[in-house]
């Protein structure tokens, strides 16, 4: 059987941005399992799908998920980002 993975990378930076809102680009990147550069991209992809947003704040960026953005993606058949986490925190704790 081959190998996959639920959560895509996208999902994984936006989980890693919700735990540690301070994060640096090398931190999120290394906690996806990714490169710094695929990071970026992701980073830059959700903030223009207004997913995420980013203040610099010194020498670092402090990011804010935007729970009530909608999902573009046909797949998610229009659920925020607030009602994939919670289907995803019941499946959780019917486990």
């Amino acid at each position: 059987m081959g190998r996959w993975s639920l959560l895509t990378n996208h999902a994984l930076v936006l989980i890693a941005v919700g735990q540690r809102p301070h994060s640096t680009l090398r931190e999120i990147a290394q906690s996806v399992g990714i490169t710094e550069r695929a990071a970026l991209s992701i980073l830059r992809a959700l903030e223009e799908d207004g997913l995420i947003s980013r203040e610099r704040q010194g020498r670092r960026n402090r990011y804010w998920l935007h729970y009530g953005a909608i999902l573009r993606e046909h797949r998610e058949a229009g659920l925020t980002l607030l009602q994939i986490t919670e289907l995803l925190a019941d499946i959780a704790r019917r486990a």
